[in-house]
């Protein structure tokens, strides 16, 4: 359909009342972003991480299952590899891929260097468990279901230590400042708050590391935060910048059905649980995975989700059963007390009852296109993790790969940037066309995200779809406040979503096109790329090679390595 109501360029917003200066400046404050700042140091003189809440508000801390790595016996970044290649259903970049897994290793070794706590053995060893689509134990996981929070913590503390990092809390980013050649000159942010710094500024900068997480928050159930509002995406977008594989959107299959009537952030049930043996089925007590692959219920994400679908769509009911039971209460205790704890405050006790569980939007595989290094379209931006389209991913994300990610592809980033930093620049006058939305669309924008761009797809409701954000965009905001810049993220990267999912007429991984319903290798092996021209996403599909096949390009050995070497000067 033809755009009636452009999109915003740049977000109205008041002149920025204070001014400051850093070299870089950090985007988000989960593990990616925290990684980023202290491989910085001693680098750069001064970054500044800015973070939309506290410093434990993001996605990161609510990552229950554990980190992804080849660091067991008998296992080898080739296998992890492999496992990752096939749940990407054939969209993953090799080389990102290679990159994960080879110097993902090292990374959690120094991550555990760093302070943060797994899980040990009886034997002191690293305790390791399996989740979908793994063929390894290579889980590492920390106070049982709350590796996320200890990841953070341990990364809040090394900050801490760190004066050469200064951080601004409660702030949103809105636009980057750009200098005569499209290149960073700074960013403008807005802080929630009284005190030296508060309402809208500007943070003079030679670079930027977007590391803001995802979009959840455009669906009417997520397991993503409230502040998951997709600003990153659309930061990078108005820049310039280009973003990839949006239509990956991967719904994780066991979120705790609540009703409804439920919004916003939802319960996660680990995979973890179905690593140490729990069981899907449907009211019958049928155990429905057997028989559709042959990891059954470890079965990659999308595998998953769509089964769970397909049998709700044939019975009618609202949502399918985990069946955890047969782990026992002391089992429970132990090694799932946050899961478990979340089950009981909602009324059910998993070591005696059956969990509802139902799909529910969980984490973008697409985002903002980078290289192998984190670099962007625009000069002096970056991005990494969830926020990034490293390629890593493909059309599925393989089950606790996303810590990884952010792990390793931060740590590249910092490798190259204090090299690559740009001269001090003087912002030009911005000339993109201001806007903002009504805070009221939120909803309107989520039920009709969560209705028509939800698991199942469909041309003619992709259409529908379409044709109702552009009646919201414009719905103009009365006042330039916290929940319009919000509603015109979200609307900005909503659109995205829809366009992307328009223009990829099959079903690979997570995009599940019901009037194509098989996956087509010959018109779709590629990718889907959008950019932003005067207000209106332009899509193109850019092809590229089929990468869950057999392997003939030089598989990476099962001894350590790193697939590409850093540029010359780069930083050590």
């Amino acid at each position: 359909m033809t755009r009636v109501t452009p999109l915003p360029g740049r977000l109205e917003a008041p002149e920025p009342g204070w001014t400051t200066t850093a070299d870089v400046v950090v985007i988000g404050s989960g593990v990616a972003g925290l990684t980023a700042a202290l491989r910085l140091v001693g680098h750069v003189d001064k970054v500044l991480v800015v973070t939309k809440d506290r410093l434990a508000a993001g996605s990161t801390q609510w990552a229950q299952g554990g980190i992804a790595a080849a660091l067991g016996p008998g296992d080898t970044p080739a296998q992890h590899e492999r496992d990752t290649l096939v749940a990407g259903a054939g969209a993953c970049d090799l080389d990102a891929v290679r990159t994960l897994v080879t110097e993902g290793p090292d990374a959690v070794r120094e991550l555990i260097a760093l302070g943060a706590m797994f899980d040990h053995d009886p034997d002191g060893e690293l305790s390791l468990t399996r989740e979908g689509g793994h063929h390894r134990d290579r889980i590492a996981h920390a106070g049982g279901d709350a590796t996320g929070a200890e990841i953070q913590r341990a990364l809040i503390a090394a900050v801490g230590r760190a004066p050469e990092i200064e951080v601004v809390k409660r702030a949103l980013a809105l636009d980057l400042l750009l200098d005569d050649d499209g290149g960073v000159a700074g960013v403008t942010l807005h802080v929630m708050g009284e005190g030296q710094r508060d309402g809208v500024g500007a943070v003079r900068c030679r670079a930027v590391v977007l590391a803001s997480g995802g979009l959840g928050q455009i669906f009417s159930q997520t397991t993503n935060p409230a502040v998951s509002t997709g600003d990153g995406m659309a930061l990078a977008l108005r820049a310039g910048a280009t973003l990839r594989d949006l239509e990956f959107v991967q719904f994780h299959p066991t979120v705790m059905y609540l009703g409804p009537d439920s919004t916003g952030q939802q319960p996660l049930i680990s995979e973890a649980v179905r690593g140490e043996g729990a069981f899907l089925v449907d009211d019958d007590g049928t155990r429905f995975m057997q028989g559709v692959h042959e990891l059954a219920d470890l079965a990659p994400r999308d595998v998953v989700a769509k089964a769970i679908m397909r049998r709700m769509l044939e019975t009618g009911r609202p949502h399918t059963w985990l069946d955890a039971r047969a782990l026992g209460e002391e089992f429970w205790e132990r090694r799932f007390p946050t899961i478990l704890a979340t089950c009981r405050s909602h009324g059910v006790d998993p070591a005696h009852d059956l969990i509802p569980v139902a799909p529910a939007c969980h984490y973008a595989s697409g985002g903002v296109r980078t290289d192998l290094w984190g670099r962007t379209d625009v000069p002096g931006l970056y991005a990494t993790g969830e926020v990034a389209c490293s390629g890593v991913h493909g059309a599925n994300r393989l089950a606790s790969n996303s810590l990884l990610e952010g792990l390793v592809f931060s740590r590249r980033i910092a490798e190259v940037l204090p090299a690559e930093l740009r001269p001090w620049s003087e912002p030009v006058a911005d000339t993109r066309p201001a806007g903002l939305v009504a805070p009221s669309i939120r909803a309107d924008l989520q039920a009709t995200m969560s209705s028509r761009v939800g698991v199942l797809r469909h041309q003619t409701g992709l259409d529908d779809a379409a044709a109702e954000l552009d009646k919201l965009a414009a719905t103009s905001a009365e006042a330039v406040e916290l929940a319009a810049w919000e509603a015109a993220n979200l609307l900005t990267v909503a659109t995205a979503v829809i366009a992307s999912a328009a223009l990829r007429r099959e079903t690979r991984g997570s995009h599940w096109r019901e009037d194509h319903p098989e996956r087509d290798d010959a018109a779709y092996a590629g990718h889907v790329d959008i950019v932003l021209r005067a207000g209106v996403p332009e899509v193109a599909f850019t092809p590229g090679p089929i990468t869950d096949g057999p392997i003939t390009d030089g598989p990476i050995t099962d001894g350590p390595g790193t697939p590409a070497a850093a540029p010359a000067g780069a930083a050590s």
